[in-house]
């Protein structure tokens, strides 16, 4: 398996910058591979950083604009009839409607964060009829520090890219618990405020 994910990595940056926005658009390997083989490219001198962070930037912000469509044209029955082939469960389309419910918009930006909610949360973004110019810029906000994060990373670590979840570990943590702070937060003021 590690051959496959490693081979199709080396076809995407084949391509170049443009590879670094289809693997994130198309997210068969995630992101975080995508992002940290590219920060290796870059480290080799083969892509050039801020090149590679604006490729990750349009194409992860295009792929959660897909899932948005999806949730704004076809909702809840359509994804979870056809969800299962671009590897969204009903559990996970459950969970982030849960929180984008009980958070508000705000969450799309804080939610991209945290682990299985954060490809889903555009779903009920899309359902609820998100106003498109607000979900677009609370995506790209927060897929920016992302892409930065994973390609410098990747950048750092060179040959030794294929540890990065390892190595990423706690950095992603910290940063999962700070957008559940920052939601907890958001919440507590909304309930003192009403």
């Amino acid at each position: 398996m590690k051959e496959l994910v490693i081979s199709l990595l080396e076809w995407i940056m084949s391509l170049g910058h443009l590879g670094i926005a289809l693997g994130l658009m198309v997210e068969v390997i995630p992101s975080e591979l995508v992002l940290s083989y590219g920060g290796y490219m870059v480290a080799k001198g083969h892509l050039n950083f801020t090149l590679a962070v604006i490729a990750g930037t349009i194409g992860g912000t295009i792929a959660q604009l897909f899932l948005y469509w999806m949730g704004y044209y076809g909702g809840r029955p359509f994804l979870e009839k056809y969800g299962k082939y671009i590897l969204i469960s009903s559990k996970q389309i459950d969970l982030s409607e849960k929180w984008f419910n009980k958070y508000g918009t705000g969450v799309i930006f804080f939610a991209r964060f945290i682990p299985v909610v954060r490809h889903a949360i555009s779903i009920p973004a899309g359902i609820a009829k998100m106003s498109f110019a607000k979900f677009t810029l609370f995506t790209t906000l927060a897929v920016i520090p992302w892409s930065i994060f994973f390609i410098e990373l990747g950048s750092r670590l060179g040959s030794n890219w294929e540890d990065i979840k390892t190595i990423a570990a706690p950095y992603t943590r910290g940063i999962m618990i700070l957008a559940v702070v920052i939601i907890f937060l958001f919440i507590l003021y909304k309930v003192k405020k009403k």
